[in-house]
C-alpha cells in the first residue's frame, strides 16, 4: 500500500514515536509499505524551523 504521510507523522516518526496511533506504528513497522511526503511537508518545516518553532533533530539536518 502506498501511504502519504502528513508533516507531523513524518516528524514524529522520526523523532516522537509515541505520539503516532497504534495503527500507524503497525504500518510503519511492518515492512510492507511505501512511504510518501508531500512536496509541501519540507517547505512547511523550513518555515516553522525559521520561526523558531520548531527544532530539528541532527538525523534530520
Amino acid at each position: 500500500m502506498k501511504l502519504l504521510l502528513d508533516t507531523h507523522a513524518f516528524l514524529w516518526l522520526n523523532d516522537d514515536v509515541a505520539q503516532l496511533s497504534e495503527t500507524v506504528k503497525a504500518l510503519c513497522g511492518s515492512g510492507e509499505h511505501e512511504f510518501y511526503l508531500s512536496m509541501a511537508s519540507p517547505w512547511e518545516m523550513q518555515i516553522k524551523s525559521q520561526l523558531g518553532k520548531l527544532t530539528l533533530g541532527t538525523c534530520m539536518k
